[in-house]
């Protein structure tokens, strides 16, 4: 596979689909009602390639390193059916994939009013407890609309009581810590939980691990924050380089590349020891598995580099200096537009939304298809970011727009199949990676200071919305797909089943409805009509 160079000109192509329309959009704002010095518009061209380049390798070696060791990590842990070791050994896997996460250690950098080292612990071992509880929901069956209805009434009543400092920046930090990294393998690792089960919803199950994920931190910071609460700073301006000569323009990204070496080696290296230590005590895959695999770390390895190292280099500063630029102008509110422009393209970017993607139309057989869910992610995430520029130019707090986004999506999750709400709730999290804490984050901020608002209070929140109206998009989705299917199965028990085939599954969904060819309708037990 490694050396077929169809594969690497196939995802060569697909990561520059996804790059070039918001580098376009960046770089028209650059060149009229934004401007940035040259050397910094010339970093982020840089960046750009940077990014299609280390997207492309993420992604062959995501397929053929991460995705595989999660689902033997997984299933191989499920079928000691020992609750205890599962429960120790979910704990710490979660803890080590995120204490290292590139994303979040660029939030800790953002925000020093916490403290760096306190706010990373905190961070992982809140998903280090969720993932425990994640992987006992599935062994055991339990919807996760009602979990999720429950955690989040929690992280509700705790916002009364925590320091405002702490609230913007603990919805973040439940975002960011569902990267590059974290998702591969963490989605993986459910499918080889939930493979071992026999029942039909078993593949449904698979999905949900992320989104439970993404509520440890939430939780976590603000026990922080009711704990020791802030400590010196509340914000952190950024400190943009200029180039007087291109020779400075690569030292500086030269310089920057060791940073970014050791944060991935730190995010990688974890958590490929512990899969070569447990394959070293279970000895179920043979040398050219284990080969494979290897070379797929590889691919991981390098595709992570580049893509921090442009996305942090090249768009940061870009992201920082044409938010703050237009929060200076007397047209200042244009910035909600163009955010939700930029949110629309930015998504599509995030290389553990592709992931994502890949991986429910594989588990869903086609019955989700990647553009359906990539237009949901693009809407939702468009609208997230529009409303969080409003709050940086006029400060307004997070509490209410979460508030009134997760009631929306806990009332659609009791009208849409089980599978839409955790792929919902997945999606969330996955939308706010790298790409949003590199690029949307840094904007938001440079708009709040131009503007004299609080930092803190104010731009912290953007990944907070990014990860919460994707949940309300994909669920209409689900509503449109149940609503598709009822007008199928109606039409099917007129013409008592002579042009139609109806297999039972996990999955009512129904892929391809409008096709003039014979369709097939999968629906679960729950859903089957009695038509006698």
């Amino acid at each position: 596979m490694f050396k077929n160079k169809n594969v690497i000109q196939e995802k060569m192509k697909e990561s520059t689909k996804t790059v070039l329309p918001i580098s376009i959009i960046i770089l028209i704002l650059c060149m009229t009602i934004s401007p940035i010095d040259v050397s910094n518009f010339t970093s982020f061209l840089f960046g750009t390639f940077l990014l299609i380049v280390g997207i492309a390798l993420f992604n062959i070696g995501a397929n053929v390193s991460m995705s595989p060791m999660g689902e033997y990590v997984g299933a191989q842990m499920t079928k000691s059916k020992k609750v205890w070791l599962i429960v120790i050994l979910s704990f710490i896997v979660g803890c080590m994939i995120t204490m290292s996460e590139p994303d979040l250690q660029v939030l800790a950098d953002y925000a020093p009013s916490i403290g760096k080292v306190a706010l990373i612990i905190s961070v992982s071992c809140g998903v280090g407890v969720f993932l425990v509880f994640a992987m006992l929901r599935i062994i055991f069956g339990i919807k996760l609309k009602y979990l999720l209805l429950g955690f989040y009434s929690v992280i509700l009543i705790l916002s009364f009581f925590v320091d405002k400092d702490f609230l913007a920046i603990a919805f973040d930090s439940g975002g960011v810590t569902t990267g590059p990294m974290t998702v591969p393998f963490i989605m993986a690792l459910g499918v080889g939980v939930a493979s071992i089960r026999s029942d039909s919803k078993q593949s449904g199950d698979s999905f949900g691990l992320i989104s439970l994920c993404s509520i440890g931190p939430i939780m976590s910071v603000m026990i922080l924050g009711l704990i020791r609460g802030t400590q010196g700073s509340s914000g952190n301006a950024f400190e943009i380089s200029q180039f007087v000569s291109s020779k400075e323009l690569g030292f500086n990204y030269i310089e920057s590349l060791p940073k970014y070496l050791k944060e991935v080696s730190l995010a990688v290296f974890p958590i490929v020891i512990f899969f070569f230590v447990y394959q070293f005590f279970t000895r179920r895959l043979s040398r050219s598995e284990l080969a494979k695999i290897a070379f797929g770390i590889i691919y991981t390895f390098i595709g992570l580099v580049l893509f921090l190292t442009g996305a942090n280099v090249g768009f940061m500063p870009a992201g920082y200096l044409i938010g703050k630029y237009l929060g200076l102008q007397s047209f200042s509110f244009i910035v909600i537009p163009i955010g939700m422009v930029i949110g629309y393209f930015i998504v599509a970017a995030e290389p553990a939304v592709q992931v994502l993607q890949k991986q429910v139309e594989s588990i869903t057989s086609g019955a989700i298809p990647q553009k359906a869910l990539s237009f949901a992610l693009e809407i939702g995430v468009s609208v997230s970011v529009g409303i969080a520029m409003l709050r940086s130019l006029t400060g307004i707090s997070i509490v209410y727009p979460l508030i009134i986004g997760y009631f929306l999506s806990f009332v659609l999750s009791f009208f849409v199949p089980d599978i839409f709400t955790s792929i919902a709730f997945d999606s969330g999290g996955v939308a706010s990676g790298a790409m949003t804490t590199a690029f949307l984050l840094p904007f938001a901020i440079g708009v709040c200071e131009s503007s004299g608002g609080n930092i803190v209070t104010d731009a912290f929140g953007t990944v907070a919305m990014v990860a919460m109206t994707p949940l309300i998009a994909i669920q209409i989705l689900g509503v449109v797909y149940r609503i598709r299917i009822s007008k199928v199965q109606t039409a099917a028990s007129d013409t008592i089943f002579e042009n139609t085939i109806i297999a039972t599954s996990e999955i009512n969904l129904v892929d391809n409805i409008d096709n003039t060819e014979t369709p097939i309708i999968t629906i679960s037990d729950d859903d089957i009509i009695d038509f006698d």
